[in-house]
């Protein structure tokens, strides 16, 4: 028996972040947009969730206690999972140290404190590419 795949369009935007603030504020915005967002205070939380494959896109923080968004990226690599990652880091030296490093895996670089029109762009722009 085949199981049918969730169509993209219902899928959810995933937020990893530490901060609860965070959290809530970005899970606000996301469903501004009419979209769903799942959050998760760590990446261990999220990777161990089982639905990276459902994320139409992941909003993930770099620094992290344990394990730290580049450890995430070389996991849904290694998981060969591709989700439209936009990469938030609270010091802007990270946005273009990891730029080169994971530029085919990220869709942008966004330094603390976000843009919120910015970051809405940068979501819609990773939706559309997950579904087309």
């Amino acid at each position: 028996m085949r199981v049918k795949k969730q169509p993209v369009a219902d899928r959810f935007v995933s937020i990893v972040d530490d901060d609860a603030s965070v959290r809530r504020s970005t899970g606000r915005l996301i469903r501004s947009l009419g979209l769903q967002a799942e959050t998760f205070a760590s990446a261990d939380d999220f990777l161990s969730s089982g639905r990276a494959d459902q994320t139409a896109c992941l909003l993930l923080d770099v620094r992290m206690p344990s394990m730290n968004g580049e450890e995430v990226l070389d996991r849904l690599s290694a998981m060969e999972c591709i989700v439209p990652v936009i990469v938030i880091t609270a010091h802007e030296d990270d946005c273009t140290r990891l730029r080169s490093r994971f530029a085919d895996a990220a869709v942008a670089f966004r330094a603390k404190p976000v843009n919120d029109e910015a970051l809405l762009r940068d979501i819609r722009t990773a939706v559309q590419s997950r579904r087309e």
